[in-house]
């Protein structure tokens, strides 16, 4: 009888065991520091056999079925599980994916392995991305609606895929039309992908340093200790040309918040507003070193409001990006970014204008130019090269109700 019994227990705890998706597993144990966390995983022995043959379209099928017939579900629940955990917008889940790839197939080894590992992890986690080869080089695309620039894109059936490494090649990079994307359709790879950060990392604190901060107003010097992280550069090394609402909300850091906007709320505090926009206004066209992109980084780039605390240098774009935050969190007004040729610039809405206002929507606003210029700018005031140019109103922003 406890024979029988025993017997029972035995294929009961078998039965259990097979309907458990993960127990199967075999492989390799990994585990690194994501920002305030760190990422475990486990992956399948037969996922972890890197891509070796020439580069063309069928030996890149066959790799992707070795790597479908893989047990990768735990992988894949292990990623969207500290997605969820930590809030990780798009952007940031790339991040987590590249550094999952590295892992699995390190970038300088074999870089083949390295791209198709990002893009079936992504395309498993359900995102519409796409592999193309063409003069020896592989190419990863991602479908995106957003209005992005600065990198290569191609259509399909009239969806948008924008490249995501082509940072990798840069001059060796081709015309779009030299990379031929293979047809591989992978169930449940549908979703579009967003360059949107609306939510920094939580970094550990010992990740940053701090910065020291000054300028001069109404003739008394004001000092800020901030606290940078040198991440956050990482974080946008690859970042494109977004467009100027995912710009101008991308936030800063916790600790790098509370280390700037209470100190300036409490210099503020008992000031009317205008001056104490005008205070913002001041502070963020004086207290950073001025450069334009090209001799700052060959190209044009645009800075998060936190790379350019950290950075040694910023231009208009950075500066703009910079002041339109530090108004919103601490004043929350209406403001219009204005786009010239050359040159963009901030203007708010007061209860009453200042200077020459700008009507926009019914609104009145009153430049506050946060870049410095050849003259000592007031609120309402224009650069005199800037009155007779055309500009674009290329953002709104109007505070909810």
């Amino acid at each position: 009888m406890y024979s029988a019994v025993k017997y029972k227990l035995f294929w009961l705890l078998a039965l259990l065991i097979n309907l458990c998706p993960f127990t199967h597993v075999k492989g390799q144990q990994y585990s690194f520091e994501f920002y305030n966390g760190t990422f475990n995983f486990r992956a399948d022995s037969i996922f972890q056999k890197n891509f070796s043959a020439n580069l063309d379209a069928n030996n890149v099928q066959r790799f992707y079925q070795q790597l479908n017939n893989a047990n990768t579900e735990e992988l894949i629940s292990s990623l969207k599980s500290y997605k969820e955990k930590y809030q990780l917008n798009d952007w940031l889940y790339y991040q987590l994916v590249r550094k999952t790839a590295e892992q699995l197939s390190p970038k300088a080894k074999n870089y083949p392995s390295y791209t198709l590992y990002k893009w079936f992890l992504m395309t498993k986690s359900g995102y519409d991305a796409r592999i193309a080869i063409g003069n020896n080089q592989i190419i990863f695309y991602i479908r995106c609606d957003e209005d992005i620039a600065d990198i290569p894109f191609f259509m399909i059936n009239d969806k948008k895929y924008m490249c995501l490494n082509y940072h990798d090649y840069q001059k060796m990079f081709k015309q779009a039309d030299t990379y031929i994307p293979i047809d591989i359709g992978v169930k449940g790879a549908e979703k579009a992908f967003s360059y949107k950060v609306t939510k920094m990392p939580e970094f550990k604190p010992e990740d940053y340093s701090e910065k020291q901060i000054a300028f001069n107003y109404k003739h008394k010097a004001y000092h800020f200790n901030v606290k940078v992280n040198n991440e956050v550069a990482q974080i946008f090394a690859n970042y494109p040309g977004v467009d100027f609402e995912t710009y101008f909300n991308i936030p800063l850091s916790k600790a790098t918040y509370q280390s700037l906007i209470p100190l300036l709320k409490e210099n503020v505090k008992g000031m009317p507003v205008k001056k104490g926009v005008d205070y913002l206004m001041q502070f963020t066209r004086y207290a950073f070193l001025y450069e334009n992109d090209q001799e700052n980084f060959g190209k044009e780039k645009r800075l998060s409001p936190e790379q350019t605390l950290l950075s040694a240098y910023s231009d208009c774009d950075d500066r703009v990006g910079l002041f339109f935050l530090l108004v919103k969190e601490i004043y929350n007004l209406p403001m219009i970014a204005i786009l010239y040729p050359t040159h963009i610039t901030m203007a708010v809405a007061f209860d009453k204008p200042i200077g020459e206002g700008i009507k926009y929507n019914g609104k009145l606003y009153s430049v506050c130019e946060p870049t410095p210029q050849k003259r000592n700018l007031k609120i309402g005031e224009i650069a005199d090269h800037l009155k007779k140019q055309k500009y674009e109103i290329v953002y709104a922003y109007e505070p909810s109700l």
